[in-house]
């Protein structure tokens, strides 16, 4: 048996606010000389609190949806139409040229539909991007500025030997940062 075949799957604890935001955490603006050192950092942050960000990204794109609920669901609707045409056409393009041979003026005119249709719902568009981008926006900050304690280090550590597997360990042991943390 490999290592990950051995291992077993686990989600991550909760981390207490006062560990995650209040009073026991310290701050402090990385050395942006030091990328390495800034990348584990942030590394090890996203693996020790992949619970609490995954939970305030939640709390944000909910807090988004709230405020601007029909800009938030149009955008949504727009962002998945758009992926779809992007997929058929990526998919499909001998039957897209060949359309675009047979009717030039249709061609022209979906064409000129879709930026107006995209341009109509830029706002909804943005409103939907950044109920996504604001939340990993601020998880990033969070695991820039959080500085790691000795509890981080050593579950991190398990985490690394592969003794438990979280999301968050996945998912960077897919990006190939598995070797980085230490």
């Amino acid at each position: 048996m490999s290592k990950k075949e051995s291992s077993e799957f686990e989600i991550a604890p909760l981390r207490p606010l006062d560990d995650f935001l209040l009073e026991a955490a310290r701050f402090q603006i990385p050395n942006v000389k030091d990328l390495e050192k800034w990348g584990n950092r942030v590394t090890s942050n996203l693996l020790y609190y992949q619970t609490n960000y995954f939970l305030l990204a939640l709390l944000i794109f909910v807090i988004v949806g709230v405020i601007h609920p029909t800009k938030m669901a149009l955008g949504f609707v727009t962002t998945a139409v758009i992926f779809m045409i992007f997929i058929y056409i990526t998919n499909e393009k001998a039957v897209a040229a060949q359309f675009k041979k047979n009717h030039p003026i249709a061609s022209i005119f979906i064409i000129f539909a879709g930026v107006y249709f995209v341009a109509y719902m830029l706002q909804s568009l943005l409103v939907f991007l950044l109920g996504i981008m604001l939340p990993l926006a601020v998880i990033f900050v969070h695991a820039s500025l959080r500085l790691r304690n000795i509890k981080n280090k050593i579950v991190n550590r398990v985490e690394n030997l592969g003794i438990k597997r979280t999301p968050m360990g996945i998912f960077l042991e897919e990006m190939g940062l598995e070797n980085e943390i230490f």
